[in-house]
């Protein structure tokens, strides 16, 4: 038995006793432990997996399931606390850092529901880069890849390719530029960022705090509501299907097409179409609005930047800075020339753009276009070419970003392939506490998005 299944699909086995959590969690760690790529994880929680799955045999043996997740495996972004263990989140500078404690609330809220927490996975030094590249760790390397290795995707890059490579069958990340929709794109799985404080922050290592968000990576967008439901302490997901010959989808013709792919393009487009044979009615419009965030974030500097730089002023102005990846050094020191004014100008232009945007949509519309406008780009260029990385990083980055610039939410669901056979994503996004709405359509369009309808 492997992870290859959803989370529903899972349940269904280890709900009417075909399968036992102790069995599953065993499997899924020697497979960790066997996998050809070691730079995945950044810790295996095996002692703690084969408790938890202990405990969900003997509830479901005794017909006391906590419900659908009940020995569900799950894995946590190395940002999230899980207790005894050190949140390193992807650095080397915090290897010494004391055990955590305490479990992060939403490790808490996923082990209330019977989740077995399988291990800690690697990402972008500090969250601070879409590509999923460290120096410390390893870069995981995207399964999708047929030719030469390829980027995982980030900063929740372990997180995607343990859900891609079927190690797990959902992997908790975070998101503040698309850190959780990128991995997912590129590494063709379902990736959810929600709305920014939908769930406890408490215990998860931050970036940026006006920006950051959390969310599953799985492999189908009912698994995400599930996770979604648990993650908010719900004993079971109240989401239904929505009509999708009544769905307002609203393609962007700004920003989010500039130097994208043919085959990208091709893909979405073709999904595009079928939405539309199915029913959702469709229109393009352009958002200037867009292009303003882009202006204001060449005029003042962009908002993550000033809040990491906050967050490691501290630690670039010390010894700690050389044991770190120099291109999250080099970026993140860029805050430095962000001034007081420049922030608050920043943070009351985001404020009046949320609204604006708002006022721009009508009632029950949601985006979509590209989660990213090119497939996963070889590993090997970018390791050799620093302004190569920076540049990537930027286009990487630069369709999510508006989204939590904007506050809202989405989900990446794969929609083709483009170059090299490469998964492509379709970003279906919402306004801030949209999440209802956003998942309900989600799941109605899925299959369609997938071609599978």
């Amino acid at each position: 038995m492997d992870a290859n299944k959803s989370v529903a699909g899972l349940s269904v086995l280890l709900q009417s006793g075909a399968l036992d959590p102790v069995d599953l969690a065993r499997t899924l760690l020697e497979k960790i432990a066997g996998y050809k790529d070691q730079s995945i994880f950044t810790e295996l929680l095996g002692e703690r997996a084969l408790a938890d799955a202990e405990l969900s045999s003997q509830r479901l043996r005794s017909g006391r399931s906590l419900g659908l997740l009940d020995g569900i495996p799950a894995t946590w972004k190395d940002l999230f606390d899980t207790k005894g263990a050190v949140t390193t989140a992807g650095s080397a500078v915090l290897t010494i850092a004391a055990p955590a404690v305490a479990d992060a609330a939403v490790v808490t809220a996923l082990a209330g529901a019977g989740m077995v927490s399988i291990g800690r996975t690697n990402l972008s030094e500090f969250a601070f880069s879409g590509l999923g590249i460290n120096p410390h760790y390893g870069t995981a390397h995207n399964p999708a890849s047929r030719d030469v290795p390829r980027i995982p995707g980030g900063s929740s890059a372990g997180s995607g390719v343990a859900v891609a490579a079927g190690l797990v069958p959902v992997a908790i990340g975070t998101d503040t530029g698309g850190s959780i929709r990128i991995p997912a794109a590129f590494n063709g799985i379902v990736g959810y960022k929600a709305t920014r404080g939908r769930y406890s922050m408490q215990g998860v290592f931050p970036l940026a705090k006006s920006l950051d968000s959390l969310g599953p990576l799985c492999r189908t967008v009912q698994d995400a509501i599930w996770i979604d439901a648990a993650m908010r302490g719900r004993t079971a997901p109240n989401i239904g299907r929505s009509d999708l010959s009544g769905l307002k989808l609203v393609i962007p013709e700004t920003i989010v097409f500039d130097d994208a792919e043919p085959g990208v393009v091709a893909a979405f487009e073709a999904a595009v179409s079928r939405l539309e044979k199915a029913g959702a009615r469709i229109k393009r419009r352009a958002f200037p609005i867009f292009a303003e965030i882009f202006a204001i974030g060449a005029r003042h500097g962009a908002l993550v930047t000033a809040e990491a730089f906050a967050l490691h002023k501290a630690r670039l102005e010390g010894p700690e800075a050389e044991r770190m990846d120099q291109r999250v050094v080099a970026r993140t020191r860029l805050g430095e020339k962000i001034t007081m004014s420049d922030y608050i100008a920043i943070i009351d232009a985001r404020q009046r753009l949320i609204a604006a945007f708002a006022d721009s949509l009508e009632p029950g519309e949601l985006l979509i276009h590209p989660t990213v406008p090119h497939v996963a780009p070889a590993i090997a260029p970018l390791l050799a070419d620093d302004d190569l990385f920076f540049k990537i990083n930027g286009r990487t980055l630069r369709n999510t970003s508006i989204g939590n610039f904007l506050d809202g939410c989405g989900v990446s669901i794969p929609c083709g392939t483009g170059d090299a056979g490469m998964p492509v994503g379709l970003l279906l996004s919402g306004q801030k506490n949209q999440d209802e709405a956003l998942l309900s359509a989600a799941l109605s369009a899925e299959a369609v998005i997938r071609g599978d309808a």
